[in-house]
């Protein structure tokens, strides 16, 4: 077994990063010259990474029979609801997020001690100690310590999304799975917003849109690639080294 810590280890580790890179690199080779191709539409339940969502159901109840009535429980329209109900319709997802988070700590502990011992009579033997010794300061310790520390944390964040998603299913208890997903290519710079989550019939206003705060489970991404993606990313070696060396 190599020991990680060892130079053989981490040029072992480099070479592993290296193959584990190599299909990146050559995407991002594929690449140059031209702008980054965007993801043909498509179904997303066709996603290699998707997987059908379960959640914690209720006891299925039975929708009770009213006689010489029209109005079927459960319905929010007389003649028909507009509204994103079933597998395949389009709802459009609302992400309006302004959060701001300012923190800060500040500690200081300081601490003195100090010992001393000795032994001016003991039995008459303090007579043989050399002369060099004094029995009454036999032993003489001090220590000190002091630490100081100060943190800060300030955050703010403005997030404002429009787009439109697919309901993907149904579950048991009536709720809705939604994923929606949209790419933009601007100046060869490929921008890309992917929002998922789980939202209730109801939460869905009369223009057929529902707020990100009333979806449960809610996955929200807004990123991209290109070049200038590009350099502002950390190449992968200057990765490793900050994770690999102790200094």
């Amino acid at each position: 077994m190599i020991p990680f810590g060892t130079p053989r280890g981490i040029l072992l580790l480099g070479l592993m990063a290296a193959s584990l890179s190599a299909c990146g690199t050559l995407s991002r080779l594929s690449d140059v010259g031209r702008d980054p191709a965007m993801t043909p539409t498509q179904d997303p339940t066709k996603d290699p990474k998707w997987r059908p969502l379960t959640m914690p159901m209720p006891t299925a109840r039975p929708s009770p029979n009213e006689a010489n009535a029209l109005w079927r429980s459960g319905s929010r329209a007389f003649f028909k609801d507009q509204r994103a109900a079933q597998v395949g319709d389009i709802v459009t997802v609302l992400v309006n997020m302004n959060d701001a988070a300012n923190l800060k700590n500040v500690t200081s502990a300081t601490r003195a001690s100090s010992e001393s011992a000795g032994l001016p009579n003991l039995f008459g033997l303090e007579a043989i100690v050399p002369a060099a010794v004094n029995p009454s300061k036999l032993l003489s310790a001090s220590s000190g310590n002091s630490n100081v520390g100060t943190g800060q944390i300030q955050r703010t964040e403005a997030v404002t999304l429009r787009l439109a998603g697919i309901i993907t299913q149904v579950l048991p208890n009536g709720n809705l799975v939604v994923a929606a997903s949209q790419e933009f290519l601007v100046n060869s710079e490929l921008r890309q917003l992917k929002v998922t989550g789980v939202i209730r019939p109801q939460d869905i206003a009369s223009d057929n849109t529902v707020q990100h705060d009333r979806m449960a489970e809610a996955r929200i991404a807004y990123g991209g690639k290109g070049q200038l993606t590009d350099l502002q990313r950390a190449r992968w070696g200057e990765q490793m080294m900050d994770i690999l060396m102790p200094f």
